[in-house]
């Protein structure tokens, strides 16, 4: 069957399922945005199931398997409108980096996408060796032998157009309005970010201005535009440790609000339909339903569904106003 259990609300479906199954369900042309994060082959496993990608024997296997998601995506997708990929180089035992984000962009092109560029979400070196214990990053290496040393790795957002004449733009009748992202002056400057100037941060609070005029509007797009955001918060997740599974889980951790947030603000409109075909606990769509969207996940791990399930499920009173959810890292 292709849906095990279904969670469905006025303003989102999530599905207990395999993708592969479920969207073909779904009718053609009915979704705005995808935003989604797919399995990073022979990197990590999410699950012991058969029907996972991410336990396809080979990468090439890997391929053939999401290509099928990828034909189902451009089927499902308006003309016109956005698939919002989040990927990363896959680095093996002998620091023999797979091109990934890239293998991506050839198969959306082959599905009828226009490639738009990427964006580098920032990681922190120390961070990420704390994390993963990666050898490439110690400085040991760099002391004996630094051809044994590498960059740590980021993320990439792949933002891919589907062909053809758009039939509702993605307006922002009032410029942009609300940052997602650090605004601490502390924490900024830690990080090496310019402060925000006083100037900028008054038009916060003015009415009545064009956003030609609104000059924090003006700061927000120039951050969103950069090819590299350093100041997305790696902290502010959504609760997800309750979902993790001793026997058979080896990987999980949520993308950053921040980063779905900007994705949803960019390339959504309110009441728009947002997908995401690899749900996890739900983080593409809980910002989707904040920001007055609906939201479509499909999610094929039971635990991950489940978390999904209660995150979602607290989103209304986070939209009046209650504090959020998220899980810190930090």
């Amino acid at each position: 069957m292709a849906v095990i259990e279904n969670f469905i609300k006025e303003d989102y479906a999530l599905y207990n399922g395999d993708s592969c199954q479920v969207l073909p369900q779904l009718p053609s042309g009915s979704v705005d945005l995808s935003v989604y994060s797919p399995p990073f082959s022979e990197l990590y496993n999410y699950s012991s199931a058969d029907e996972d990608l991410s336990n396809c024997a080979n990468y090439d296997e890997f391929l053939v398997h999401y290509e099928f998601i990828v034909k189902e995506l451009s089927r499902l997708t308006k003309p016109g409108r956005m698939n919002i990929i989040h990927s990363m180089d896959i680095m093996n035992k002998n620091m023999d980096y797979t091109d990934f984000p890239g293998d991506i962009v050839r198969l959306y092109k082959k599905h009828g996408f226009t490639y738009c560029g990427r964006i580098m979400v920032w990681k922190e070196p120390f961070a990420v060796r704390l994390r993963t214990m990666v050898q490439s990053l110690t400085h040991k290496n760099i002391v004996e032998n630094s051809t044994s040393t590498a960059p740590a790795n980021p993320d990439y957002l792949i933002i891919m157009k589907k062909g053809g004449q758009i039939e509702e733009p993605v307006r922002h009748d009032e410029g942009l309005v609300d940052f997602a992202g650090e605004l601490d002056p502390t924490r900024r400057a830690k990080l090496g970010l310019s402060p925000i100037p006083d100037e900028n941060l008054s038009y916060r609070s003015k009415k009545g201005i064009t956003p030609r005029e609104n000059k924090w509007s003006h700061w927000i797009w120039r951050q969103y535009a950069s090819s590299v955001w350093k100041d997305v918060r790696p902290g502010h997740l959504l609760p997800y440790h309750d979902s993790k599974e001793e026997d058979s889980e080896k990987h999980i951790c949520p993308l950053q609000l921040d980063t779905i947030d900007r994705i949803i603000e960019l390339y959504s409109n309110t009441g728009d339909t947002i997908l995401t075909p690899f749900l996890g606990v739900g983080s593409e769509a809980y910002c989707a339903v904040k920001k007055n969207r609906k939201a479509i996940g499909i999610e094929l791990k039971k635990s991950y569904f489940d978390q999904a399930c209660k995150n979602l499920s607290r989103v209304e009173d986070e939209k009046n106003n209650q504090p959020d959810i998220f899980e810190s890292l930090v």
